[in-house]
């Protein structure tokens, strides 16, 4: 069974970088045609996609984010991860991460709490 698994720092302050990592089982993130994604959801919002990571290391992101957001992956720790620069309070949210295929994602993690204040 695959598992995903976000970690964070819960808190971040305006204008700081936001890390993400996604860890990854029963699975890897180099393995088939999937792509692994970053998704969010703002309070009293719906989803967000945010970008994802190919498993040939293709990234593509939401035009609204591209500006701000950098996957990377690290094939030895099977995780790949999201950083966002430049941090506002409108990025408070909950951030998931999946995999997704042609049919849409199959797998999700339960998701990390990040709020942005000072």
């Amino acid at each position: 069974q695959v598992q995903l698994l976000e970690s964070g720092p819960g808190l971040v302050k305006p204008s700081q970088t936001l890390p993400l990592t996604c860890s990854v089982s029963g699975a890897s993130i180099t393995a088939g045609s999937w792509l692994w994604t970053w998704i969010r959801q703002p309070p009293g919002k719906g989803l967000e996609w945010i970008g994802y990571i190919g498993y040939n290391g293709r990234t593509y992101y939401n035009a609204s984010l591209t500006s701000r957001s950098s996957t990377t992956r690290d094939t030895t720790k099977n995780h790949f991860t999201l950083q966002l620069s430049s941090v506002t309070p409108e990025d408070t949210a909950i951030y998931y991460c999946a995999r997704d295929g042609d049919f849409g994602p199959d797998y999700g993690g339960q998701g990390t709490q990040v709020t942005v204040s000072s």
